[in-house]
């Protein structure tokens, strides 16, 4: 592993190294699942309840977990990025914590917009604007 300059913030976890990248394939963190128990969409609103999950997760359950508690909300896509994990495999984590009952999700609203326009689009496109 590379050196870092003294006071650099450390960035690598259990399964992530500045060097080498992702050091396990994404699909293991899901146990091999691509198909969520539980319905997310990328935009679906994700909430930390403060429950523990029982039994304990893997290691990728509890950084998605950290992300959740960190701020009031997030949406799938963004910890998905955070987590540098394909949004089917973060689908999958965060429905796992649902069941668990230590997060909650919902889908976006917009209440200034119908339903069968492109706002939804449009609201993705914004936020990958704001991104890059």
């Amino acid at each position: 592993m590379r050196t870092r300059p003294s006071g650099a913030a450390r960035r690598d976890t259990p399964w992530l190294d500045d060097t080498a990248g992702r050091v396990m394939r994404p699909y293991t963190a899901s146990g091999g699942r691509t198909r969520a128990a539980v319905a997310l969409d990328l935009l679906s609103l994700v909430t930390a309840t403060g429950v523990r999950p029982r039994p304990p997760l893997g290691a990728d359950h509890t950084l998605a977990l950290r992300l959740c508690a960190g701020s009031s909300t997030v949406t799938v896509a963004e910890v998905a990025a955070q987590l540098r994990l394909p949004a089917v495999v973060a689908k999958v984590l965060l429905s796992d914590l649902v069941q668990a009952g230590a997060v909650t999700a919902r889908a976006p609203h917009f209440p200034d917009r119908p339903a069968d326009d492109q706002s939804l689009l449009r609201a993705v496109l914004d936020g990958l604007r704001r991104r890059l």
